[in-house]
């Protein structure tokens, strides 16, 4: 079945008038670092471009600074500025001439980090890194005026279009809530003059743009922030912007500092997009949804629901730049689907300004140097262990044309990816082990599971290469007790095959002792399957919308009939090693269902009477009845040292290389880059 078929929403093009997209899937808007890179442009016309050649019908850029309050690096205010802009829209001209290209123009306001920083009042983020400037009125008509300067400068750069970004606790969005906007002028005060600065850019940059030019407005249609926008003001907000000019609102749900998560992949698939159906109920433009629509499925249910006319993808077009074709082509079980993991997109962003690139596709903005060329001479290799950088290493060097032997102990494919897959909230693990076995499949790998690889008949099989990718085996700390019978490893733990009692220890509090502790203490669905427990957990009221979507909303989580203690040796603050975007997410979770998480715990022994420790010094017994230990891991090279011996061509890769702590995005990365210069 043909996508125009299967997906005739997705595929039904969309009208403006003086111009037409291809289809309603579009890129949306992500920061990558690629725009301060010292050959930004270069990298950046290549990333986009492949996305263009992918089948979007538009793309979005990351944001761009109209000047230099707005932040330091990537601003657009000037003709030779404009000019490096046009390496990026002719590449993505050049890929598809009917690919719109429409760059952000993005004021961060009091999150930017310079002490330059402005804002409507001296109000500090929470997450900002200075406390803004109060604007005053030339200073509100300079920013005016840099925002239709920016546009006019965005267009003489070739772009298709600008989206102005109303939300996120940026510029705009301060004028509009009241805690943000202290005023008494005519920018503050009553709704309709905090409205006034988000509209009068809007008017601004159509006068300076002419008719013919896509204006977008992200408009926040819920804060998820205490004390955030009304219904009624989001709806006159949209009305207002509308009548100002744009072509088309999208709709955005949260401010960065809000207190729930919105695009984590504990949040539901699409679980914002009712929020945009009933705001299209009140305009006449298109409307753009977003969040957590990572499959073609997903986006063509939402169209086909009326709750949008376009759907952004901005994760998931790191992770597979061809979605879109695929979707085309009925090729989706060849989608490398996100996962919303965030641990090489956002949480390179918002920790200290990486480079973004994708867990699941190493080559995300790394386009120009990371590539996957066909070889000039093809090896038989074999590859011992499907883990993650195993199924990555195999998968890239049989699309290079090598000759390809997957060999695992176990009876599926997946290594610790089928461990993360059973902790509610991850259950995305899933599309990515479906992603791997089609690519085995398609690419002629030839599997062995149930395998266990020797030494000596790899060399006697005569393969040019072995990679051993053999992951890593759980650290068993050396303390009295610790064959004790209530000790349990996290890998029985995750996998069902022992016991767990009603008072429970977690030795060690890295990701596979918050993972444990949240499989553990978890009833019921899934938030990130069901939408009514996702809403209750985190004190969303999608119904009613009261300011912000939450204020006045307490949020409904079951505490675990079980006690469960997560305890460190580090005296710091436990999950200060999560991800910087999702790592509170599960230290609220947690806390809301009462696990006690302590630190500085020095490990003495475990006997009948539960785990004796010290704790910042001072004895504590623990009375519990299972402890169970997720103290690290240990890489596994016994194969590798063999084959050394043995004198084969052998390489390490993944966990087996190196296991600090498991990290599947360093271990694809890893193996992707080796494959791609075998």
């Amino acid at each position: 079945m043909t996508g125009s078929t299967r997906y005739p929403h997705i595929f039904n093009p969309l009208d403006l008038g003086f111009t037409r997209l291809k289809n309603r899937i579009l890129m949306g808007s992500m920061h990558t670092g690629l725009e301060e890179a010292p050959d930004g442009f270069e990298r950046m016309a290549a990333y986009y471009a492949e996305r263009a050649r992918g089948g979007v019908g538009m793309v979005i850029t990351g944001g761009i600074y109209p000047n230099t309050e707005a932040g330091r690096g990537s601003k657009l205010s000037t003709r030779a500025e404009a000019d490096q802009h046009r390496k990026i829209t002719t590449a993505v001209h050049a890929a598809d001439p009917d690919v719109k290209i429409v760059m952000q123009i993005l004021h961060t306001g009091p999150l930017a980090r310079t002490p330059d920083c402005v804002a409507p009042s001296p109000v500090k983020s929470r997450i900002g890194s200075h406390t803004p400037n109060e604007l005053t009125e030339d200073g509100i008509q300079k920013q005016l005026n840099d925002f239709a300067n920016c546009a006019a400068m965005a267009k003489l750069a070739g772009y298709d279009g600008v989206e102005i970004i109303g939300s996120a606790g940026y510029l705009l969005s301060t004028f509009l809530v009241q805690k943000t906007n202290l005023r008494t002028d005519q920018w503050g005060g009553p709704w309709e003059n905090r409205m006034r600065f988000p509209v009068e850019v809007i008017r601004r940059v159509r006068a300076a743009v002419g008719p013919n030019f896509i204006v977008i407005f992200r408009i926040s249609a819920m804060d998820m922030l205490e004390g955030g926008l009304a219904w009624d003001e989001i709806v006159s907000l949209g009305q207002a912007v509308e009548a100002a000019g744009v072509n088309i609102v999208s709709t955005h749900f949260c401010w960065h500092e809000a207190p729930v998560p919105t695009i984590a992949t504990m949040v539901p698939r699409a679980a914002f997009a009712s929020v945009t159906g009933r705001l299209r109920k009140h305009l006449t433009v298109p409307m753009i949804t977003s969040n957590r629509i990572n499959m073609p499925q997903v986006a063509e249910d939402v169209l086909a629901r009326g709750d949008a006319d376009l759907v952004s993808m901005a994760r998931p077009m790191l992770a597979d730049p061809d979605l879109v074709n695929k979707a085309a082509q009925g090729r989706e079980d060849e989608i490398n689907t996100c996962i919303g993991c965030n641990q090489a997109c956002l949480d390179h962003t918002f920790g200290g300004n990486k480079q973004v690139s994708c867990l699941v596709n190493p080559r995300a903005c790394n386009e120009t140097l990371l590539n996957y060329h066909p070889t000039v001479r093809a090896k038989r290799i074999a590859v011992v262990g499907a883990g993650p950088a195993g199924l990555a290493y195999a998968t890239v060097a049989a699309q290079r044309g090598h000759a390809v032997t997957l060999i695992d102990a176990g009876s599926e494919i997946g290594g610790q990816f089928n461990l993360a897959k059973r902790v509610p909230g991850k259950e995305e693990f899933h599309e990515t082990l479906r992603y791997y076995r089609t690519m085995i499949a398609k690419l002629g790998i030839t599997l062995r599971l149930n395998t266990r690889a020797e030494a000596q008949a790899l060399k006697a099989e005569g393969f040019d290469q072995v990679v051993v990718a053999t992951g890593i085996q759980p650290r068993t700390p050396a303390i009295p007790g610790i064959d004790h019978p209530k000790v349990v490893p996290y890998i029985d733990a995750i996998l069902g095959r022992q016991p767990i009692g009603k008072r429970v220890a977690i030795m060690g509090a890295g990701g596979i002792g918050f993972d444990v502790a949240e499989l553990i203490t978890h009833a019921g669905p899934s938030g990130a399957t069901d939408i009514d427990v996702f809403a209750k957990e985190w004190g969303i009221d999608f119904k009613n919308h009261p300011r912000g979507g939450v204020t006045g909303v307490v949020p409904q989580v079951a505490r675990s009939e079980r006690e469960v203690i997560l305890m460190q040796r580090k005296a710091d603050a436990l999950g200060k090693t999560l991800g910087r975007t999702t790592g509170w997410t599960h230290r609220m979770v947690l806390n809301r269902r009462g696990v006690q998480m302590v630190g500085g715990v020095d490990y003495l022994k475990i006997d009948d009477a539960g785990l004796h420790t010290l704790v910042n010094g001072e004895p504590r017994l623990f009375e519990v009845d299972t402890v169970i230990v997720c103290a690290g891991q240990t890489p596994l090279r016994t194969l590798y040292d063999e084959l050394q011996a043995l004198g084969v061509n052998t390489s390490l890769v993944g966990g087996a290389f190196e296991s600090a702590e498991l990290d599947a995005k360093r271990a694809i990365d890893q193996a992707s880059r080796m494959a791609a210069e075998v």
